[in-house]
């Protein structure tokens, strides 16, 4: 998610009080992004989710700040969850990851809400984002060393995980920042994208990462489960590094616009 974005939805001259927290949604709901690209829990579910957090927010007059860390304490809480708990109740990680996850789509929608974002602020959600993307799967990592008897081999699974999705985090980040150095920015929220594609790329969105841990208190099943997922990020990846290389060297016959 990047806070530094085109997209705003100017807030009323009389600021939160002048309007009602359905007039705030319906304002926030012409400023969305495309869901070009984008994955069926994410575009379906936590943006909605991120959007009535973001009108709560606005509100109460939070800071887009205030709300990513707000998201990083609960994406911290489940990731602990995870490393500390054994049994059923890790399964509270789940949803715990998931408020998480839905807060770090507000926070760029309350910006929106608020005029536009800041560098300072999409620093900060950026950097939040790799904390979470390089600690969930060693968390996953720890918890089937300490908490389970399935066999060894297994958790190479979370250390591949962790290889891939540092991998997709950093190459998504410099592709976006390459673009802007081009001038190229995101499709405008008109461009609705193909539903074959968003419910075809479920398995790479992260709410898939957040449900499964639900099965935390059935290693086998959750294993199985998390290693299908592993599989077809590490071939959304080899797929998608491919397709960008080719977009870049694209960009390197055009001139800068």
């Amino acid at each position: 998610m990047t806070i530094n974005d085109t997209r705003t939805a100017p807030p009323p001259a009389g600021g939160p009080r002048s309007e009602t927290y359905r007039e705030t949604l319906r304002r926030l709901s012409g400023a969305q992004k495309s869901r070009k690209g984008g994955q069926a829990y994410s575009v379906f579910v936590n943006r909605r989710l991120g959007r009535a957090a973001a009108a709560a927010a606005y509100h109460a007059n939070l800071t887009p700040n205030q709300v990513t860390i707000i998201s990083a304490i609960f994406s911290a809480a489940g990731i602990a969850t995870i490393a500390l708990v054994s049994g059923w109740w890790a399964a509270i990680a789940a949803p715990l990851l998931a408020i998480g996850y839905a807060l770090d789509a507000a926070d760029g929608q309350l910006a929106r809400l608020r005029g536009g974002g800041s560098l300072s602020g999409e620093w900060l959600d950026h950097s939040v984002d790799s904390v979470k993307v390089t600690t969930l799967h060693l968390a996953v990592l720890i918890h089937l060393y300490r908490f389970t008897d399935l066999d060894t081999r297994w958790l190479l699974v979370p250390i591949g995980f962790t290889v891939v999705d540092v991998a997709l985090f950093f190459a998504q980040l410099l592709n976006e920042q390459m673009r802007r150095s081009r001038g190229i920015e995101r499709a405008l929220s008109g461009d609705r994208g193909s539903l074959v594609s968003i419910y075809a790329k479920l398995p790479h969105d992260f709410g898939m990462q957040c449900a499964v841990m639900l099965l935390l208190g059935a290693p086998t099943a959750f294993v199985w489960a998390y290693t299908f997922l592993f599989a077809f990020n590490a071939a959304y990846l080899a797929l998608a590094l491919v397709k960008w290389y080719r977009e870049m060297r694209a960009l390197d016959l055009e001139p800068a616009r």
